[in-house]
């Protein structure tokens, strides 16, 4: 069994970036780092190493002598987003549908599980989740820098996961969507997880197209 061992900025990474994802950091304020390290036991150094990597993840983007700000959720960067995951995720799950190992195969299986349960559960996990089996299902595809790329867009995505899932019946959607792309994944059938995953993807970013609509038009 592999030793995974992860530094302390890593872990401030995890513990900041889930509450930007939940929402819990304001995107009107500079994020207080004083307070932060205060409330986490940490010193401003591992901190500081933090917020550097989730602006370079896209999460945060600072000012001068002003600090970190949470990036705001946009249209714009939602359809970046998601055009990207439809031009590369569908054809990398495909080739890593026939790559995978018995353990891949094991991992994607337990990913969904888990998923499944924060769903029912856990909807502050539920973008975690979602961002892990996904990440899971292109692994095998024998392509680092692809696989680089779409996990960091599952990152960029985690927030506009949470936006997709807010109405009444979209996580029963999720889900089935998600089952059938699991079935189709461990059956190797190439073309069918192309093409359910292109429709699963496709189908949240006409859902998050609805969503900026209405914002808009609210405001």
């Amino acid at each position: 069994m592999a030793i995974i061992i992860r530094t302390l900025a890593e872990r401030i990474f995890d513990v900041i970036r889930e509450r930007i994802v939940s929402g819990e950091l304001p995107v009107d304020e500079p994020v207080r780092q004083d307070a932060l390290a205060t409330e986490l036991g940490v010193s401003k150094i591992p901190l500081r190493e933090a917020l550097a990597r989730l602006e370079q993840d896209g999460l945060l983007f600072s000012h001068a002598n002003r600090g970190w700000f949470v990036r705001p959720m946009s249209a714009q960067e939602a359809e970046e987003i998601y055009d990207l995951r439809l031009a590369i995720e569908p054809p990398a799950a495909a080739r890593a549908c026939r790559l995978a190992t018995d353990e891949d195969r094991e991992a994607v299986m337990e990913a969904f599980k888990a998923l499944d349960r924060a769903a029912s559960d856990n909807l502050n996990a539920v973008a975690k989740c979602n961002r892990e089996f996904h990440t899971l299902l292109v692994r095998p595809c024998n392509m680092m820098l692809t696989r680089q790329l779409i996990e960091r867009l599952e990152i960029l995505a985690e927030r506009y996961v949470l936006a997709h899932l807010e109405p009444a019946g979209r996580e029963d959607r999720a889900h089935l969507e998600h089952k059938t792309l699991l079935d189709v994944w461990l059956a190797r059938d190439e073309e069918k997880v192309r093409s359910v995953l292109t429709h699963h993807i496709g189908s949240t970013l006409n859902d998050l197209r609805s969503h900026f609509m209405m914002a808009e038009a609210a405001a």
